[in-house]
């Protein structure tokens, strides 16, 4: 929520560039949305990667099995999901709430 809110901090100027040209504030609450929702699949396939390694570490150097389930990918991608939406919806209102004038005059 932080990266997203800075996001929209630093790209005042384009929000109220977009919104004088025509843009609705579904676009640029989509284009928010989408942001949020890419930067949590992307922490998911990390975690997902970082995970898997972990854990083939810990069986070839303790001797341990460990298995890796499809559904516990699948959970961790969903759960990341999720949680991008949710943290990704109020930045994206409050982008899409800004005044265009107010968005341009702002440095």
């Amino acid at each position: 929520m932080n990266i997203m809110l800075a996001s929209v901090l630093e790209r005042t100027n384009e929000i109220g560039l977009r919104r004088a040209i025509g843009a609705k504030k579904m676009d640029i609450r989509m284009q928010f949305m989408a942001e949020a929702v890419a930067i949590s699949l992307a922490g998911g396939i990390i975690g997902v990667a970082l995970g898997w390694g972990i854990s083939r570490a810990v069986a070839i150097f303790s001797g341990w099995s460990t298995i890796i389930t499809t559904i516990s990918i699948v959970l961790s991608f969903g759960v990341s999901s999720v949680i991008g939406l949710i943290f990704g919806i109020y930045p994206a209102v409050q982008a899409s709430n800004l005044d265009p004038i107010e968005c341009l005059r702002y440095e």
